[in-house]
């Protein structure tokens, strides 16, 4: 933050980047928007690389190296967070940047279903990825908003929340490892809706969302390829996913900045992460599990401080890290001596 012998220069020059906006003062928001679009940047720039005319396939090596540097700018600007709004804000984040990481996996899998369905090549995949991410800071952006409204509307909206969290929580727990049955895309909501606006081309077209390609009657027309159809299911699955991270964010905290910035960070890293995961989720199994009991618990937390009072955030954030590093931990131990398969 600027020191106070410059604070007032700064204001009567720039009185705009201090006026509120949800809450917060604009140039935290410049900040933030500043520092996603230099990452986009760094995706797009970096990750899309072309080798022989075709974008640069991301080894698991390689998504795991990045997944890293994504999560240490996600806890840099943590820091900054705790440094600017104080301690109480800072810990939000973090516990809301754990939660919608590991909340995130879940997609991991039914984005490898749809790319397996449709047939895109691995040296495509980033591509769709990337164009998610623009369609995700405006989806979770929008839902994030309306919730914010409700919740500021509305008392009796928690413990919605908190009801929805513990029937999620309880559903996954008992679900005994059941394997999720790949969805028959042909009959999907998305992909029915698509074909009744534009025909769709059941060949790829290089990285091309739509090409032009002739009809029945030989006309040209243009065709959606399966590349568009891929990114609009992403985006779905994303949408349906936020339906459950929307609400345990906001049982954390109800101030949009923390919510917003740390649904985005969680998301940005994910899609690097995601070609190491495709290869590695399957491996933790006691994650899905562990994943339950934080919605259980943050769930309860709604219930906890609805009649005695807020949780302090440490106690949050302590619990809920110590659930998911557990998770991970004992999915480590179950995999003892399997090997490194698939780290090539």
């Amino acid at each position: 933050m600027a020191s106070p012998g410059k604070q007032p220069a700064m204001e009567q020059l720039f009185p705009w980047l201090f006026d509120l906006w949800l809450g917060k003062p604009t140039w935290m928001w410049a900040v933030f928007a500043a520092l996603v679009a230099a990452l986009l940047a760094f995706d797009l720039g970096v990750l899309n690389r072309r080798r022989s005319g075709w974008p640069q396939e991301i080894s698991v090596p390689t998504s795991l190296r990045l997944s890293a540097f994504y999560i240490t700018v996600a806890l840099l600007f943590g820091g900054w967070v705790w440094a600017t709004l104080g301690a109480g804000s800072g810990m939000a984040y973090l516990t809301g940047f754990a939660l919608e990481k590991a909340l995130a996996l879940d997609n991991i899998f039914v984005i490898s279903v749809i790319f397996g369905a449709l047939a895109i090549p691995r040296h495509l995949q980033h591509r769709v990825l990337f164009w998610g991410i623009l369609g995700v800071l405006v989806l979770r952006g929008v839902m994030i908003g309306l919730g914010a409204a409700l919740v500021s509307s509305f008392d009796w909206v928690m413990w919605v929340f908190g009801a929805f969290l513990l029937f999620t929580g309880v559903k996954l727990l008992l679900n005994k490892g059941e394997e999720d049955h790949a969805p028959d895309l042909e009959r999907h909501p998305t992909v029915r809706l698509v074909g009744r606006v534009i025909p769709i081309s059941p060949k790829l077209d290089g990285e091309r969302f739509l090409a032009r390609l002739p009809d029945a009657a030989g006309r040209l027309r243009v065709h959606a390829t399966p590349l568009l159809l891929a990114l609009l299911l992403v985006e779905t699955a994303d949408l349906v996913f936020a339906v459950d991270s929307i609400p345990a964010i906001f049982a954390i905290t109800q101030d949009p900045f923390i919510v917003y910035t740390s649904n985005i960070f969680a998301i940005l890293g994910l899609r690097a992460l995601y070609f190491a995961l495709d290869a590695l989720l399957h491996r933790f199994s006691a994650l899905k599990p562990a994943l339950a009991l934080a919605l259980v618990f943050i769930g309860a937390k709604i219930f906890y401080a609805q009649f005695y009072g807020k949780v302090p955030a440490a106690v949050s954030l302590s619990v809920t890290l110590a659930i998911l590093g557990g998770g991970v931990l004992v999915s480590l131990w179950k995999m003892r001596g399997k090997g490194a398969a698939g780290l090539s």
